[in-house]
């Protein structure tokens, strides 16, 4: 019985305008503001696709792009001579552009170009980190001191069977920081 009354009720939304399911929604009714974003929410999704932004994910972009259609259906007039959907499009847009000029901004750029110290340094699977790395004490004890270059001498060696000297090479300029 509800799914009826339901189908009944969108389907009432259906033969509306847009323009008179945002001032409903305006007014307050809650199922005419979930209609029109629901309505919208594709759309949404299409602007988003063309967009990129540093540092986030898809649906961060989809996330602006739906307080934009918020946006549009707070401040959308119907005296203005412009539909609902080419106001949501211009709001839409322009909330999106706005993100990413703000996450671009040059004040931004350290939280753009982060290093985690929690991300595993050889490979995903890794279980050392390089907050691992950082905070390690530092070696006094003398046997452990030979064991760790006796250690690092058997992992050089063993780079060295397996790598070809232009791997090598390579290898050796990546570590000490050339890209």
């Amino acid at each position: 019985m509800e799914v009826n009354a339901e189908k009944k009720f969108i389907e009432s939304y259906d033969r509306m305008l847009d323009e008179e399911i945002v001032l409903s929604a305006r007014d307050g009714n809650a199922t005419s503001l979930e209609y029109i974003i629901n309505k919208y929410k594709n759309f949404v999704r299409a602007k988003a696709r063309s967009y990129f932004l540093i540092g986030a994910d898809k649906e961060d972009i989809v996330q602006e792009g739906m307080i934009g259609l918020y946006k549009a259906i707070r401040d959308f007039r119907n005296d203005k001579l412009s539909s609902f959907r080419a106001f949501a499009e211009l709001c839409i847009t322009r909330q999106i552009i706005t993100a990413i000029k703000t996450a671009t901004r040059q004040k931004h750029i350290p939280l753009n170009s982060y290093v985690s110290l929690n991300k595993p340094i050889y490979d995903e699977e890794s279980d050392r980190t390089l907050l691992d790395i950082l905070t390690a004490t530092k070696i006094t004890d003398p046997e452990e001191l030979i064991i760790s270059r006796e250690e690092l001498v058997s992992i050089e060696s063993k780079i060295g069977e397996i790598l070809s000297d232009l791997e090598l090479e390579v290898l050796m300029s990546y570590l000490q920081g050339k890209s």
